[in-house]
């Protein structure tokens, strides 16, 4: 029971902490002594030890001896680096989520997004675009059916979410051609590896290129 109880509180820290350092509430560059952070989460320093240890396995937090936790900025060549990771990744997921039998496909929430996507564009809500964005890639590699890629995947989209959305609001657009996310899923639908693999990839690289101009014009070394 008192494993069970632990690992229920690391779990809490370790969520809570993520999504406040994904969301910008603990920005790039905050850092804290580990007991102001338990404080701030009303729990003891062990589980929030362990939280921070498996954050900076993740990159998003550098553990300082004897000065706590400090949240990672993301730099410039970190950015595009991991987009060159996940043109191939992705690429990857895309083309095994092509082989997987059309029965055990599950396309419902994926198409949902893809709705919500364009209505979000419609109504020029870049912020809820970039939300979703981020969904339709999570579930585009949980298709592909191998959950070692899936969580790989995930790794590298948590290091570049606070970035990405920070960058797509600048550009008050998508990064890539909007029509990409459906024409890979309809390349899913019907099995064609080939396409899909192709088009997760060069939707990916397209991104990057996107990034690159705006993080030159912007000026932002680091996010």
């Amino acid at each position: 029971m008192l494993a069970k109880i632990k690992f229920t509180q690391v779990d809490s820290a370790y969520g809570r902490l993520k999504n406040e350092i994904l969301q910008g509430v603990l920005p790039p560059g905050y850092q804290a002594p580990e007991p102001d952070i338990a404080n701030r989460l009303g729990m003891s320093r062990t589980p929030v030890r362990e939280a921070l240890i498996r954050l900076e396995a993740e990159g998003l937090v550098d553990l300082v001896p004897r000065r706590g936790a400090r949240v990672v900025a993301i730099s410039r060549k970190d950015i595009c680096e991991i987009f060159e990771i996940l043109a191939a990744l992705e690429s990857l997921a895309a083309g095994a989520a092509a082989r997987v039998e059309t029965e055990d496909l599950h396309l419902d929430d994926i198409g949902r997004v893809l709705s919500e996507s364009g209505s979000a564009l419609a109504s020029s809500d870049i912020g809820a675009w970039a939300n979703l964005d981020d969904t339709f890639h999570r579930l585009l590699a949980g298709l592909c059916g191998n959950v070692r890629l899936e969580a790989e995947i995930a790794g590298f989209l948590d290091q570049i979410y606070r970035a990405n959305t920070v960058l797509l609001r600048l550009n008050k657009a998508p990064a890539a051609n909007v029509d990409d996310h459906r024409k890979i899923v309809e390349a899913i639908a019907r099995g064609d590896d080939v396409t899909a693999f192709e088009c997760a990839r060069q939707h990916r690289l397209s991104g990057l290129k996107t990034m690159k101009t705006l993080l030159q014009t912007s000026g932002l070394s680091q996010v």
